[in-house]
């Protein structure tokens, strides 16, 4: 997403999917659609705005790679927590 607010990444359909899937949340560098939708689902999201304007979906995505964005950099294996008032990333699992 590189931060781009020119269109939405993420919208309801692949919420669905990423919820699914099992997952328990998404992290998004740039905006998302749907977001009413995606609210009443049971998988969290992260992303900077919403944006009407669907991807144009041209390029498959990587996976298993380094993430890095706003000075954080993300690695395969990262555990990453999130809530309303941001986002935590740790090398393992933490304890409470």
């Amino acid at each position: 997403g590189g931060g781009s607010m020119r269109c939405a990444l993420l919208g309801d359909n692949l919420a669905a999917m990423a919820m699914a899937n099992g997952w328990n949340g998404i992290i998004v560098n740039g905006c998302v659609r749907d977001t009413e939708d995606i609210a009443t689902m049971q998988v969290g999201v992260k992303a900077i705005a919403p944006h009407p304007v669907k991807s144009s979906k041209r390029d498959p995505g990587m996976r298993d790679v380094l993430v890095s964005f706003a000075g954080v950099q993300i690695t395969p294996g990262d555990w990453v927590y999130a809530d309303m008032d941001g986002i935590l990333v740790a090398p393992g699992q933490l304890a409470l």
